[in-house]
């Protein structure tokens, strides 16, 4: 078994770093997800708006 670092770490860590991909899936879905949730939250306000209307204009 290879000896550990002398300072704790399990693995040898990369002395460089690498290059990042301009566009990743990772990023395509998390604005995917993002959108999709401000979509979620225009419509719930959208219909708590609705229905505080009705409540309001509700023939007594």
């Amino acid at each position: 078994m290879p000896e550990r670092p002398p300072d704790g770490r399990v693995f040898g860590m990369p002395t460089h770093r690498t290059a990042r991909p301009r566009r990743s899936p990772v990023r395509l879905t998390g604005r995917a997800v993002t959108l999709g949730l401000a979509l979620g939250v225009l419509a719930g306000a959208g219909w708590v708006a609705g229905m505080i209307y009705t409540l309001i204009t509700w023939p007594l």
